[in-house]
């Protein structure tokens, strides 16, 4: 009976799970819901409660919760798993390497510098849109570089919101409020 093979929870499984639960901003009643487990085994989990031994199937339905793989939730250290917990993929070396050489505009330039720890928080198609943005009369121009990358974290910190919002009980609130929003900006573009 593989339902039955057990995997401690104390310890660092249970940090790592609490940790991401509490990351993604839920509570142990949300925890519950979207995990489909119950509210108990949540509480136990989360709460760091008496050792507990947890079954391959729970394990499996937290990890599922949280978007990872079982392998992932058991293996991954906690600093590589928090980033994905925003929908963020981990940090792109390559693009990161490209927004530094090729950062042409003095303003952007120093802003990278002054900046080096906003700047790797950055997502690969962030990097580009900011490459491109610094053409001439281009939006950095106009903008403003520190303008444009809150305007980019601003979108990169709702775009999670909705995410958890479209993975929660509000999905159907979320989807007629999209719809209207989707509706009206379409009007204002004929």
């Amino acid at each position: 009976m593989s339902g039955s093979v057990t995997v401690h929870a104390g310890g660092e499984l249970a940090f790592k799970i609490a940790k991401l639960v509490e990351e993604r901003g839920w509570n142990q009643e949300d925890f519950a819901r979207i995990s489909n487990l119950n509210r108990h085994t949540i509480r136990q989990i989360l709460n760091g409660g008496p050792k507990r031994r947890l079954r391959n199937a729970t394990v499996s339905q937290c990890a599922d919760a949280l978007g990872l793989t079982v392998n992932e939730l058991r293996t991954l250290p906690i600093d590589r798993l928090l980033p994905r917990m925003h929908g963020k993929p981990p940090a792109d070396e390559e693009a990161l390497k490209m927004l530094f050489d090729r950062a042409a505009l003095p303003e952007l330039v120093n802003w990278l510098e002054r900046n080096k720890d906003r700047a790797t928080e950055l997502r690969a198609d962030e990097i580009t849109e900011l490459l491109e943005a610094q053409n001439p009369g281009g939006v950095l121009e106009k903008l403003g570089v520190e303008p444009f990358v809150e305007f980019l974290e601003r979108r990169r910190a709702l775009v999670h919101k909705v995410y958890q919002l479209a993975n929660s009980e509000y999905v159907s609130c979320l989807e007629t409020f999209v719809g209207l929003l989707f509706e009206k900006v379409q009007s204002t573009k004929r």
